[in-house]
């Protein structure tokens, strides 16, 4: 594994005079009931924990939290949920100034067209209650499995910042040979491929650390693009709160079974940083992602889980810790399953 050098943790650019911290928060399980037990009577417990979140943007100008959708999240009929709740959210909060919403656009099999994807994104403003966003991505690249429809996605995320439908364009689970593709692409029909018009969508925790070994973060870093590393705490595995003969129901139950047992050295070493830190273990992980130079965005189901998130915030890991905690994850004996829509 090749680490960056120690980057500060700054605010970074997500749009034009938008800056965000390095903190932000996801919402997969808005509406998410297969893999996360969603259910609508616990709307209140999360616009309460969106709003606990919102109360920690610092009042700045152009300064926000951002917040992490997609089309495709919300199973079944409820698809598109996060979206809706969202933009409710943000609009009765009055946190506009505050909140910065970026969605991902499903790269479905039947959408062959860039004006598909424009149409996908004026469906999305319509669920949020918008006219526009700060930034729209591609959820995945086609290059995997639909390599034909990958020129019809860079032309519909194109398409969505021509029509002033966002102010920015990116990707999702793109490697860094796709990143350039794409980033080409816009540049030679005039869009903004700057730091602070594309932004790049990653897996990103010591579980799995494929950006870093792959040098996808050094092309983002040539590109001038903003990476935003997802699931720090690979789905709970690193908050501390499960073990081998504790994990939690449902298909993540599978995941953490396989994984746990070979966990116990590198959750001791960030116990040990957090009772040195006197942060908690959710809170060390998600800084050393954050030491790495990405937005991190974390989940946000109850006003407990918003605050202690927040305190991942305002303090760095050393270089001491760091490596620390990188050496006790390279020995961990299997790491998290990579997306599979992720390319090279």
């Amino acid at each position: 594994m090749v680490l960056l050098p120690t980057r500060g943790h700054g605010p970074l650019t997500l749009a034009p005079n938008v800056e965000v911290e390095r903190l932000g928060f996801g919402t997969w399980a808005w509406g998410n009931k297969l893999l996360w037990g969603y259910d609508e009577a616990a709307d209140p417990v999360l616009e309460a924990a969106f709003r606990r979140a919102v109360a920690g943007a610092p009042l700045v100008d152009r300064r926000r939290f951002f917040f992490d959708t997609g089309d495709s999240y919300g199973t079944g009929a409820r698809e598109g949920r996060a979206e809706s709740l969202l933009g409710r959210f943000r609009r009765e909060a009055r946190a506009r100034r505050r909140v910065a919403i970026g969605t991902k656009l499903a790269v479905y099999p039947w959408r062959l067209r860039g004006e598909d994807f424009e149409d996908a994104c004026r469906a999305s403003l319509r669920r949020m209650g918008e006219s526009r966003m700060e930034l729209v991505q591609a959820h995945w690249s086609a290059a995997n499995f639909q390599p034909w429809q990958e020129p019809a996605l860079w032309d519909g995320l194109a398409r969505c910042y021509e029509a002033g439908l966002a102010g920015a364009v990116g990707t999702s689970n793109f490697g860094p040979k796709q990143l350039r593709k794409a980033n080409a692409h816009w540049a030679s029909r005039g869009v903004p491929h700057s730091a602070n018009q594309a932004q790049l969508h990653v897996q990103l925790s010591l579980l799995s650390t494929l950006p870093l070994e792959s040098g996808l973060l050094e092309a983002s870093s040539e590109l001038g693009v903003t990476p935003i590393g997802y699931s720090p705490l690979a789905l709970g595995l690193l908050s501390g709160k499960y073990d081998a003969d504790s994990v939690p129901a449902g298909p993540r139950g599978v995941l953490f079974r396989q994984l746990a047992p070979g966990l116990a050295p590198l959750l001791d070493t960030l116990r040990e940083v957090s009772r040195a830190r006197g942060k908690s273990v959710s809170q060390v992980a998600i800084n050393w992602v954050m030491c790495q130079g990405a937005v991190v965005i974390v989940g946000i189901r109850t006003p407990e889980q918003a605050a202690d998130n927040l305190g991942a915030l305002g303090w760095r890991l050393s270089k001491a810790e760091q490596d620390a905690l990188t050496e006790e994850a390279r020995r961990v004996p299997k790491k998290a399953t990579q997306n599979i829509f992720q390319t090279a």
